[in-house]
């Protein structure tokens, strides 16, 4: 095989002291990097299936899982012979190996004909899914062996019936039918809303003040405005964009509505008071009541804490801006950003040559070790496997288990790319009947730049985090070890699922962490010490504020998904009276943000899930590895505690257990409130060292 070693120099000296995994990733994968004797190799499909050696495999994929679904619903409905949940978790497997698979290649892939096949296929298995949504024979079967007790594990299979009844299967003919139409429209109006809210605004350039108009794009006497400008330094151009972009849309406003009408009739029909009910069910929360009682104890909190954010803001403004005194809702992301810039005292850019996309693998990969025993180990890949040349391998490999799964890292931009940063699952973990464990495999999305002969990619603060959020997620899965697949890794509630990667999120904040991997990609010096503490302080500067804005948003969702949803007709209204309530600066007039925030579509009732994983996350950390972050014990505790069972436990008994403690509304608002106080008391010594 042939070895890739690239030199980068620094004056005369050349360094080769880097592991062989980042060497690996600091060096962009191509084509021509490849080994030479890669054409002799016998070729694979895509993700090592035989199958995909070409598009038209997708076909061949679908056909498979129809028949294997077929056999395995007559098994369920004519007198099975093992556990129903056993049953249903292979129907869920053989669809999932297939339905994930495609929706990540129809995402991902750069070639239209391999793309457009594989949403052919996912359109197939959405079909089938919604044949077994309605399989009242399916249903009726799983039902009665629960109450016969012979459905296997019960939480699982309870799961299972709760998927049913969102379709409406328990209800009589009519009131079925209208669940299915009413989940038709929510898909359909969601779907034209998210991509209202994405699309820019035209304006004639008369409606930009003069003075700021060349901070816009013109096309003749129109100006294009495709986003709020949040870090621009000129106040006016700030404000223009901000009343310009989130003005009121008809359009959206009506989307809006018909969603949240659809899913409030939807909910009712299915037995709840609201649809956050419906949603909120089986999740940490439990009900919609304890998110709202969680997000009034935070807000209380919040208030003096943001009030003083806000008051250091306004003062930043009245240095800069005289002759404008008020703190405004458009000047809260620049005067953050400009804060963190003085705070650090050099450019963020001056951060990224010590954080090359090996040196971060290495990182991580020192993590897993010192954590769990487990290496992360580069693979080269067979010809065909991989939809992109830039795509790299990893094995996970623990130093008692063996392999654990793999990774498949897309961390590079390319045209067609979604610019998101994401985790798929294409294979869940599950225990097989012989005995063996079917291993998981997962990609993890960046869109990162660079990496050519040049030198390897640089990642800039935020994209570190981004890559530790998302490996987070990876590891959720490559460390489970649940029996049923539907329920391995990161198939768990929303909110317990988020608690892994925003974990991650600490230890890419902790000097001890960063310390063992941040050196220079050319001389591989160490990040200096004052560096390298500013660094992991910045990352909290202003928390109570930005926490603050987080809660109003979670605070309008439940208002918007909650029992005052039957009566939607001006979500202005609503949100006017939320922001009222829930956050420190006023609203703007004229202004409707809310047709912009497709997350109302996306997380419906459940974005509160954020705050609540992060709730969890520092709780975690500041019991098991806030004094010795590179515990073994403490890793081990994790694994085993929590990660390992994925949402095969409900995730109330699966927290108090691994925390040891009742996990309420108010002991979540308070861990959050916590946090903010340790970071701010961090902020201010290294405020104070900074000022000798």
């Amino acid at each position: 095989m042939k070895l890739l070693k690239p030199l980068w120099v620094a004056g005369k000296r050349q360094v080769s002291t880097w592991s062989p995994l980042a060497t690996a990733f600091n060096t962009r994968p191509t084509s021509r990097s490849r080994p030479m004797f890669d054409s002799l190799r016998e070729r694979t499909g895509l993700f090592n299936k035989p199958e995909l050696l070409s598009f038209e495999g997708f076909n061949s994929l679908k056909e498979q899982a129809i028949a294997a679904t077929d056999r395995l619903i007559d098994e369920a409905t004519s007198n099975p012979t093992r556990p129903m949940v056993d049953i249903f978790d292979e129907l869920s497997d053989t669809l999932c190996k297939v339905a994930d698979l495609a929706e990540f290649v129809r995402i991902a892939h750069p070639q239209p004909h391999f793309a457009s096949a594989a949403e052919e296929a996912c359109i197939s298995v959405s079909g089938v899914v919604e044949k077994l949504n309605t399989h009242k024979g399916l249903y009726e079967a799983l039902r009665d062996s629960v109450k016969r007790g012979t459905c296997g594990d019960r939480h699982l299979a309870e799961l299972f019936l709760f998927d049913f009844e969102q379709s409406g299967i328990q209800l009589p003919d009519g009131p079925r039918q209208r669940v299915v139409a009413l989940n038709d429209l929510i898909l359909q109006t969601g779907q034209q809303f998210m991509a209202g809210a994405a699309k820019p605004r035209r304006v004639p350039r008369a409606a930009i003040p003069q003075n700021v108009r060349q901070f816009f794009s013109s096309e003749g006497e129109h100006v294009t405005v495709s986003g709020v400008y949040a870090e621009c330094g000129e106040a006016a151009a700030r404000e223009a964009a901000y009343r310009l972009y989130l003005a009121p849309d008809a359009r959206q406003e009506q989307l809006l509505c018909a969603t949240l009408r659809a899913r409030h009739q939807l909910a009712d029909l299915c037995g709840f008071q609201c649809y956050a009910d419906r949603a909120i069910k089986a999740s940490t929360m439990e009900t919609s009541s304890n998110v709202r009682q969680f997000l009034d104890i935070l807000s209380d909190n919040l208030h003096d804490r943001a009030n003083i954010d806000f008051e250091a803001m306004t003062e930043m403004k009245r240095k800069e801006t005289p002759y404008q005194k008020s703190l405004m809702c458009w000047d809260t992301p620049y005067f953050t950003h400009k804060a963190k810039t003085q705070l650090l005292n050099v450019a963020s850019s001056d951060f990224n040559p010590y954080f090359s996309l090996g040196a971060c693998m290495e990182g991580l990969n020192m993590l897993c070790q010192e954590l769990y025993g487990i290496t992360l180990q580069s693979e080269q890949m067979l010809p065909g496997e991989s939809w992109s040349p830039d795509v790299y391998k990893l094995a996970v490999v623990a130093e008692d288990e063996g392999l654990l799964g793999h990774i498949y890292c897309d961390l590079y931009e390319r045209p067609g790319k979604p610019h998101q940063d994401c985790h798929f699952t294409i294979q869940g973990g599950k225990l097989l009947p012989d005995g063996s464990y079917q291993n998981p495999i997962v990609v993890v999305m960046l869109s990162l730049s660079g990496g050519h002969r040049s030198g390897p990619a640089l990642l800039g603060p935020g994209a570190v985090d981004n890559l530790f959020h998302e490996v987070g997620h990876a590891m959720h899965s490559m460390l489970a070890r649940a029996n049923h697949q539907h329920v391995a890794g990161t198939r768990c509630a929303t909110d317990l699922a988020e608690l892994p990667s925003v974990l991650m999120e600490h230890f890419a904040a902790c000097p001890d962490v960063v310390r063992r991997f941040a050196r220079h990609f050319q001389t591989g010096a160490p990040m200096p010490e004052d560096m390298l503490q500013r660094l992991c302080a910045s990352k909290h500067l202003f928390g109570a504020s930005e926490m603050q804005l987080q809660v109003f948003y979670s605070a309008l969702d439940q208002q918007y998904h909650g029992c005052e949803a039957a009566q939607c007709g001006d979500t202005t209204h609503a949100l006017r009276q939320v922001q009222k309530q829930y956050y420190g600066l006023p609203y703007v007039d004229n202004t409707a943000w809310q047709h912009r925030f497709s997350h109302l579509i996306g997380y419906g009732a459940k974005y509160y899930s954020y705050l609540i994983s992060r709730a969890l996350a520092w709780a975690v950390w500041r019991k098991h590895f806030a004094h010795e972050p590179l515990s073994r014990s403490a890793g081990a505790g994790l694994r085993h505690g929590l990660l390992r069972h994925g949402g095969s436990i409900p995730p109330q008994i699966l927290l108090r257990d691994y925390l040891e403690t009742e996990i309420t509304p108010h002991t979540l608002a308070m861990a959050l409130t916590e946090e903010l106080d340790y970071h701010k008391d961090h902020l201010d010594t290294v405020f104070k060292v900074a000022a000798k």
